[in-house]
C-alpha cells in the first residue's frame, strides 16, 4: 500500500492500481476531470497506464464554466 494526497486528503492505495481505477473508486468521473499528479498533468489518453508512487499529490479538477 501507498499513501497519496488527493485534493489535500490523505488516501491509501495499491502501487498497481491505474489511475483510472482509482478515480473510478474515489468516485470521479474521469471523462468529467483532468488529473494533475505533483503539478504536472497527466493526459488522459494516459489514465489506463498510469501508476502513482507513495507520496505523490494528486489535484482532480473539475471544469469550470462562465464567461
Amino acid at each position: 500500500m501507498i499513501t497519496v494526497s488527493v485534493n489535500n486528503e490523505r488516501k491509501e492505495c495499491s502501487r498497481e492500481q491505474s489511475l483510472s481505477v482509482l478515480l473510478r473508486q474515489w468516485s470521479f468521473d474521469a471523462e468529467k476531470v483532468a488529473i494533475a499528479v505533483n503539478e504536472d498533468f497527466v493526459p488522459r489518453s494516459q489514465y489506463e497506464h498510469y501508476c502513482l508512487e507513495d507520496g505523490d499529490k494528486v489535484d482532480v479538477l473539475a471544469p469550470v464554466q462562465g464567461g
